[in-house]
């Protein structure tokens, strides 16, 4: 199918849509014709951007933090009031860290997985029966972190593994029934994760280590994105060097250790040396 119809009556909702990935996607799957929920903790932040998504008709703003199952319930709750109907949930609200676990309080790797992990558990467990009655799909967006594991990030990369477990599982458990299960893995995107990601005692980074300018845009990811879905995809691993880290995780592990090691050691202020 044509990705320039495929999306046409579909009701999607989009987790984390305030920036970034999500808000690209938002706007991206507006523009083709999906009805969009857009759902993000800060409300009054999707009520501004959501002009820029679809018409009114076409877009419907929910406060939820996702790691709250009540708020992920009414989210879906609400989608179905004004809908009714569930075509495609995805899950992309996340949040990163950047330190050594040695340093880390343990809080910080709690806050990752309630966000991370949690977030697309509550979501899916809530919008699973509607995406089984209308054979649709469901989507978490991990990173190359959740096949390759990133030094300084142990609590991020955990959480995108146990993300990635979770999405296989679901896939098993519904593959005799037109269930799509999409794990949608971007490379390094630009976006304001690595801003808002926590540091040691669990307050913000602040500034990204990286140079943003160099990295895929927020829409080139959501154009994969839009692909991965209209062809059904199971997995999408964007970027040459993210595939490159997942081969080579497979087959030479201990290596790509090393080299991660070496990369990661490269950054601003990197953590280790």
């Amino acid at each position: 199918m044509k990705t320039d119809t495929y999306f046409i009556g579909k009701v999607v909702i989009v987790t984390g849509a305030s920036s970034g990935i999500g808000l690209a996607s938002a706007r991206l799957l507006g523009s083709l014709g999906a009805s969009v929920v857009m759902a993000a903790r800060s409300y009054d932040r999707l009520l501004e951007l959501a002009p820029s998504v679809a018409p009114p008709e076409r877009v419907l703003c929910v406060r939820c933090d996702v790691s709250s199952e009540e708020d992920c319930r009414r989210l879906i709750e609400s989608c179905i009031d004004r809908f009714s109907k569930i075509d495609i949930l995805v899950n992309n609200a996340g949040l990163s860290m950047r330190a050594m676990f040695n340093d880390l309080d343990l809080k910080v790797i709690h806050r990752l997985m309630d966000v991370n992990f949690w977030g697309t558990v509550n979501c899916t467990k809530y919008a699973l029966p509607y995406l089984l009655e209308s054979r649709g799909q469901l989507v978490g967006v991990i990173s190359i972190a959740g096949y390759s594991a990133l030094p300084a990030r142990s609590g991020y990369s955990s959480s995108k593994y146990a993300v990635r477990g979770f999405l296989d599982t679901i896939r098993i458990e519904h593959m005799k029934d037109g269930l799509g299960v999409l794990v949608f893995a971007p490379g390094y995107t630009s976006s304001n994760v690595r801003n808002a990601a926590l540091t040691a005692d669990g307050s913000s980074q602040g500034d990204t280590p990286l140079d943003e300018g160099k990295l895929m845009s927020a829409e080139t990811c959501a154009l994969h994105l839009a692909k991965g879905l209209a062809r059904r995809r199971s997995v999408v691993t964007l970027t040459a060097l993210g595939k490159f880290t997942v081969l080579a995780h497979n087959l030479f592990p201990r290596l790509t250790d090393r080299l991660t090691y070496k990369f990661i050691a490269r950054e601003k202020d990197s953590p280790f040396k």
